[in-house]
C-alpha cells in the first residue's frame, strides 16, 4: 500500500503498490466491489505520490484480474510513474495507456522467450518496447510462475533466467539504439546479491520479502511477526486454487486446506478472470488478506525463499542503508 511504497521511494528506490483487492477496506467494497476497488487504487497511489518526496511510485497490476484493463488506465490517469504486469503476458498492455500519460510499462517475464515475444509483439502492434523486465526466478514469494517440479532444476534458477532475458533482449536494444534495463527478482537478500546481479549485467533487482518487515509496511504486526519468527522448516511450497505452485509459511489454515474444510462460502469480487468459484477449495485473495490483517487462522502468509534469515523488523532506511554497504563492501573488494 502507499504507506510502504513511499518510504521506499523517500529512501531512493521504487516504491510499488499492489492492486488486487486493494478496496477491501473501503466502507461499500462487499455492496460495490469493482466502485470500492478502482477508487482504492486510485487514492492509494495518490497518496504514494504525495508522500514519496518526487520519488517515482508504480503499480504491479496482474494480467490474470478481471478488471486489468480499467486498472491499468486508472493507475497511469493517477499518475502511476510505472505499472509493472505479470501473472500472464501483458500483450496488450501499451494499448491501454491513455493518451498523455507517461507511465513506464514493465512486464515480469520467467525466460528469453517470453521478453523476446513481448519485444516483437509490442514492436509491430505499438511501435515501442518494454520499458523494463523484471525476471522473477524460482526463490519468490507467493505465486510462482513455473511448474512444482522445476522449482529446484539449475537451469530455472534467477542467475541463469537473468542472463537469458538480457540475451533475448539485446538484438531488440540494438534495432531501437536503445536500452531495456533487466530487474533480477525472486530470493534476493543482501547489498552482495545486488551486486552480483548488477556485475552479471542487471540493472538492478526487485525485493519483497524484506520490505514486509519494516515499520512502514502496511502489513499488521502480526503478519511481520510471522516473518521474524519463520524457521526454515516452516517455508513450504503449495498448491494455489489458482493452479500455480506458491511459497508460503506453514500454519492453521493450510493445515486445514490440506484436510479439506475449508470451502469459499461467498465470493465478494470475482477478481481472477479464471477464478471458478464454487469449485475452488478457498479464496485465495481473502486467505491472504485475512493474513495481512493479523488474521492468520483465516488466512496464511505468501514469503520468500530466505524469510527465514530475517530476525528483526527495521525501518526502509535502515534495511536501504544496510542494502547499499553490502553492495559497497562486495564490489570494494572486487
Amino acid at each position: 500500500m502507499s504507506g510502504l511504497a513511499s518510504a521506499v521511494a523517500r529512501a531512493g528506490g521504487i516504491g510499488v503498490v499492489a492492486s488486487v483487492l486493494i478496496g477491501l477496506n473501503e466502507k461499500d467494497f462487499y455492496k460495490n466491489p469493482r466502485e470500492a476497488t478502482f477508487r482504492a487504487l486510485d487514492s492509494e497511489i495518490k497518496k504514494a505520490k504525495e508522500q514519496s518526496n518526487g520519488g517515482p511510485i508504480g503499480v504491479n497490476i496482474m494480467v490474470a484480474l478481471q478488471d486489468y484493463e480499467e486498472m491499468v488506465r486508472i493507475s497511469a490517469e493517477a499518475g502511476a510513474d510505472l505499472i509493472i504486469s505479470g501473472a500472464g503476458l501483458p500483450l496488450k498492455l501499451p494499448g491501454m495507456i491513455p493518451d498523455g500519460c507517461e507511465t513506464a510499462l514493465v512486464p515480469i517475464v520467467s525466460s528469453g522467450r517470453a521478453a523476446g515475444l513481448l519485444c516483437k509483439r509490442w514492436s509491430e502492434h505499438y511501435g515501442r518496447l518494454p520499458d523494463a523486465f523484471v525476471v522473477e526466478g524460482p526463490k519468490a514469494g507467493g505465486h510462482l510462475g513455473f511448474k512444482a517440479e522445476d522449482l529446484f532444476k539449475p537451469e530455472f534458477q534467477i542467475e541463469n533466467l537473468v542472463k537469458d532475458v538480457i540475451e533475448a533482449v539485446k538484438p531488440w536494444e540494438e534495432k531501437a539504439s536503445t536500452k531495456i534495463p533487466v530487474i533480477a527478482a525472486g530470493g534476493i537478500y543482501t547489498g552482495a546479491d545486488i551486486y552480483n546481479f548488477i556485475k552479471m549485467g542487471a540493472a538492478g533487482v526487485q525485493m519483497g520479502t524484506r520490505f514486509v518487515a519494516t515499520h512502514e509496511c502496511d502489513a499488521s504486526d502480526t503478519f511481520k511477526e510471522a516473518y521474524v519468527k519463520a524457521t526454515k522448516d516452516d517455508i513450504m511450497i503449495i498448491k494455489s486454487p489458482v493452479g500455480l505452485p506458491g511459497r508460503a509459511l506453514k500454519g492453521p489454515f493450510l493445515e486445514k486446506m490440506a484436510r479439506g474444510e475449508k470451502h469459499p462460502k461467498k465470493c465478494a469480487y470475482k477478481c481472477i478472470k479464471t477464478c471458478r468459484y464454487p469449485d475452488t477449495p478457498y479464496c485465495i485473495g481473502m486467505a491472504l488478506i485475512n493474513a495481512q490483517r493479523g488474521n492468520l487462522g483465516s488466512g496464511f502468509v505468501f514469503c520468500g525463499e530466505n524469510v527465514h534469515k530475517i530476525d528483526k523488523i527495521v525501518s526502509v532506511q535502515e534495511l536501504m542503508d544496510e542494502l547499499v554497504e553490502g553492495y559497497k563492501e562486495t564490489a570494494s573488494q572486487e
